[in-house]
């Protein structure tokens, strides 16, 4: 398998790009891509259930989405998120997306996931919450 890399600044210039057109409601779409390309990455880390949320954090590293995360049952603490960028509402849609896909494969059933605070908007890190629906 083969991977491209985008950098920050580039992955920032496609969601201004995006937002430009469609305003806010492009952010729907972001969460939708982060669930696809949270697929793969979930049945990697499901390899090794035990061990599940330690190899989904490291694949997360790996890949560059984050510099730091902790999982819990109901909730995902990132520090160093690829999306962060400066500005008044949460930014890290794809993240979203790849940890619902995360908890759903895990878990074996629909979840919400809500970014409750964002490095894009001053806070230290970004907290997600998980909710079974």
């Amino acid at each position: 398998m083969r991977y491209v890399k985008i950098d920050q600044t580039e992955l920032r210039q496609i969601k201004e790009l995006y937002e430009g057109v469609m305003s806010h409601a492009c952010h729907g779409l972001f969460f939708k891509e982060g669930s696809v390309i949270g697929t793969d990455m979930a049945e990697e880390a499901l390899k090794d259930r035990p061990k599940f949320f330690e190899r989904a954090a490291a694949v997360l590293k790996e890949r560059g989405w984050v510099e730091e995360m902790t999982f819990t049952d109901s909730e995902v603490v990132v520090r160093g998120s690829i999306e962060v960028a400066p500005g008044d509402i949460p930014t890290c849609h794809r993240l979203r997306g790849i940890l619902r896909e995360f908890y759903e494969r895990f878990k074996g059933g629909r979840v919400k996931c809500t970014e409750e605070m964002c490095a894009s908007t001053g806070h230290p890190e970004c907290r997600f919450r998980i909710e079974e629906m």
